[in-house]
């Protein structure tokens, strides 16, 4: 039972750069993986970057590897997304995930595994 709060999204142009704020409230935020997925018009909700409970160990889809950051700061209980380069195809409504278990060894991309969400920010970039 973990509260998930997402900000930062807005719209910008192509080339630009946003970055989105997750913050949690609930549960011990510091052992439990944390995830980015998006939602464009039309599309299933698909995986965008994940960071584990060390916050050492991350992964990421490969449309947005080399352009997004994703990090975190356990005193203050956020998970970050840094997204520079933006594209018209990263229009989307971006959600913040945590993991349903605590100190996961290897990442995982599977929605099923993360058992909270926030309520998405969109992000918009036009060309």
């Amino acid at each position: 039972q973990v509260q998930l709060v997402e900000s930062g999204g807005g719209l910008v142009q192509a080339g630009g750069s946003l970055r989105l704020s997750c913050a949690a409230s609930g549960r011990t935020f510091s052992s439990y993986a944390m995830a980015w997925f998006r939602q464009a018009p039309g599309k299933e909700r698909e995986f965008v970057a994940t960071i584990l409970w060390g916050g050492r160990i991350t992964y990421y889809t490969d449309s947005v590897k080399g352009r997004f950051t994703i990090s975190r700061d356990n005193a203050k209980n956020t998970v970050y997304l840094q997204m520079n380069s933006l594209k018209p195809e990263d229009t989307a409504v971006y959600y913040c995930a945590a993991d349903s278990r605590p100190l996961r060894q290897i990442p995982t991309m599977t929605q099923s595994d993360f058992g909270a969400w926030g309520q998405g920010t969109q992000v918009t970039v036009s060309s």
